[in-house]
């Protein structure tokens, strides 16, 4: 087996060119940042009002090479921060992806030189269908810079290969201005956490911001019921719900229908051996009264710290009201903790 060259760089001159690298494209992020202009502050606002419900578009992404796998995460970028956004290959464009884009969407062409043949033909193509264009480029004077409706302007950067081939800090700049692009659309959407929550159902972010409303497992009118304070233990636990997955505790409401009290499977084994009489037994003796409670618009994670403080596996949850709406367990929130 044919081995390596032998190579006289130590550990310590390859760290050093490491950090060299990153401080290389640190200073292009802040010559780039000097360089924006309000060109940028424009196509944050044409994005914004093109993608609204009310135009229907959506943001096209377009590029070739590095600028083309960087405009795939761009483009995701925008989607999953509430901006309808899809990538179409520019080659791909000119041979049938043209019908993916419609009058109402508006492009984002990527490319450092400005010069990418096919993204010009793409960009002729937009015209036509007075789709409205952002070029991201070095110059403004290259034909895609002059050509676009919009042309956000990086200037020029050396790239931190040592050749100055390979983009490097090029994409970076290019990634670091798309996100003030999706940041800013983001903020005029008011994109709120909730929102982020509901676009990120299954990762670990998602499931942090989660609403209790949407973990809890019994809802009441659904899987659980809600008993009055005036029943027997006996009659209680013949009108509690029986179903594929029984709750481990009844919610007793007063006349008002506020919640009143608690009684747990625990609290049943608890008392079973200290009450001769308990089946017989008004519920508000045998219940907790005043027990714990969370709001249905608290995060699950909430609901999570509570038990952990109190070494409870149960709690009611209320709306605004006082009304007990649901219950939610500890099974609910270590079933999205199971998941990360």
């Amino acid at each position: 087996m044919a081995q390596p060259p032998h190579n006289e760089r130590s550990e310590s001159q390859l760290l050093a060119d490491a950090r060299q690298i990153v401080l290389a494209e640190a200073a292009a992020l802040t010559q780039v940042a000097g360089r924006l202009d309000g060109a940028i502050a424009s196509a944050i606002g044409l994005i914004y009002r093109q993608t609204s419900p009310q135009a229907g578009g959506a943001l096209v992404v377009s590029g070739l090479g590095k600028s083309g796998l960087a405009g795939q995460r761009i483009s995701a970028s925008f989607a999953s921060t509430g901006t309808p956004s899809h990538f179409v290959h520019p080659v791909e464009a000119l041979h049938g992806d043209l019908g993916r884009i419609r009058r109402q969407d508006i492009a984002m062409l990527l490319s450092y030189g400005g010069e990418t043949e096919e993204l010009i033909r793409l960009l002729d193509h937009l015209k036509r269908f007075s789709t409205p264009t952002i070029a991201i480029t070095a110059k403004n004077t290259s034909t895609l810079g002059r050509l676009a409706d919009l042309c956000i302007c990086l200037g020029a950067l050396e790239e931190a290969c040592p050749l100055r081939l390979a983009p490097t800090t090029s994409i970076t700049c290019l990634g670091a201005v798309a996100d003030a692009l999706v940041l800013g659309v983001m903020s005029l959407r008011k994109f709120s956490a909730e929102d982020f929550a509901a676009f990120h159902p299954g990762g670990s972010l998602g499931r942090k911001l989660l609403k209790v409303k949407d973990a809890m497992s019994f809802k009441v009118g659904d899987n659980l019921q809600v008993l009055p304070t005036t029943l027997t233990l006996r009659e209680a636990l013949s009108r509690s719900t029986v179903s594929t997955r029984r709750a481990g505790a009844m919610l007793l409401v007063d006349d008002d229908g506020t919640l009143a009290g608690i009684f747990t499977d625990g609290d049943l084994r608890r008392k079973l051996a200290e009450h001769a009489d308990l089946l017989d037994m008004p519920m508000a003796a045998v219940m907790t009264p005043h027990p714990k409670r969370i709001s249905a618009e608290s995060l699950a994670s909430e609901a999570m710290s509570l038990f952990n403080r109190y070494r409870i596996d149960e709690l009611p949850v209320v709306n605004e009201h006082n009304h007990p709406i649901g219950l939610i367990d500890v099974q609910d929130v270590m079933a999205l903790r199971a998941l990360e």
